[in-house]
C-alpha cells in the first residue's frame, strides 16, 4: 500500500511540476512560446491531465484558462493522496514507514 501512495505521489508531483514549468514559459517566452522546445515538451507531458480537466471542466472555461483547472484539481488530489500517506504511516507505525 505505501509503496501505491508513493508512486501516485510522483505521479502527481510530476504533472504539477510540469504545469508549473508551462506556466513559467508561458510568462517568460511570451509569443513565441509555441516555438520553444522545452514549452512543447510540457505541452506533451501535460497533455492527458488538460485533456481530462477539460472534460471535467464546465463548457464556461475558456481554453486557455483549462492547465490552471488541472493545476488546481492535481493540486487537490496531491494533498489528499499526502493526508492518505500520512493516515496509513500513522495506522502502521512511523518506523515501518521509514524503510
Amino acid at each position: 500500500m505505501l509503496a501505491a501512495l508513493n508512486i501516485a505521489q510522483l505521479v502527481l508531483y510530476i504533472a504539477l511540476l510540469a504545469l508549473l514549468g508551462q506556466a513559467v514559459l508561458y510568462v517568460l517566452a511570451g509569443e513565441r512560446r509555441q516555438g520553444n522546445t522545452f514549452y512543447q515538451l510540457f505541452q506533451v507531458l501535460n497533455k492527458p491531465w488538460v485533456k481530462t480537466a477539460r472534460f471535467i471542466a464546465p463548457k464556461q472555461i475558456a481554453d486557455a484558462q483549462v492547465p490552471f483547472v488541472a493545476f488546481f484539481v492535481l493540486a487537490v488530489f496531491y494533498i489528499a493522496v499526502t493526508l492518505w500517506k500520512i493516515e496509513h504511516c500513522v495506522t502502521i507505525g512511523v518506523q515501518a514507514c521509514k524503510s
